[in-house]
């Protein structure tokens, strides 16, 4: 019987946890400077362009309550930029290497690649392993 903490330090050392918290940190950094290059850089282009130097500062009142759509602006624009980069440098080049990965045959005469995820699979399997789906028996 293995004990909790001999489970516990597998589990963190597994490599998908370890991915993941590498991902989070490097994604949190990249926020970060998305944010500060909107904040230093975009925003004050587009306010020189439109003539306000701060769009956080952008706000209008109803009934006594305040509405600061300036700063919501800002990260809107975040938002959209940080969206942009992602699809063009991460989503885009994976998508183009999956692409690739689809044409080429498999080396090993044994195996097979799934027609879902494209993952190489037994060639007398019905179903595949990583993505569950039924594929069709050769």
């Amino acid at each position: 019987m293995r004990s909790w903490a001999s489970e516990f330090k597998q589990f963190l050392l597994r490599g998908n946890v370890i991915d993941l918290a590498v991902a989070f940190v490097i994604g949190a950094a990249f926020a970060a400077l998305v944010q500060a290059a909107v904040a230093d850089l975009l925003t004050p282009l587009v306010a020189a362009i439109f003539g306000q130097p701060d769009f956080s500062d952008l706000t209008f009142t109803i009934n006594g309550s305040v509405f600061k759509y300036g700063h919501f602006l800002n990260v809107l624009i975040s938002f959209v930029t940080i969206a942009f980069v992602v699809f063009f440098f991460v989503v885009k080049p994976i998508n183009r290497l999956m692409e690739m990965s689809r044409r080429r045959e498999s080396p090993d005469p044994s195996t097979r690649k799934c027609p879902e995820c494209v993952s190489e699979i037994p060639i007398d399997a019905r179903r595949c392993a990583y993505c569950t789906s039924e594929v069709a028996a050769i």
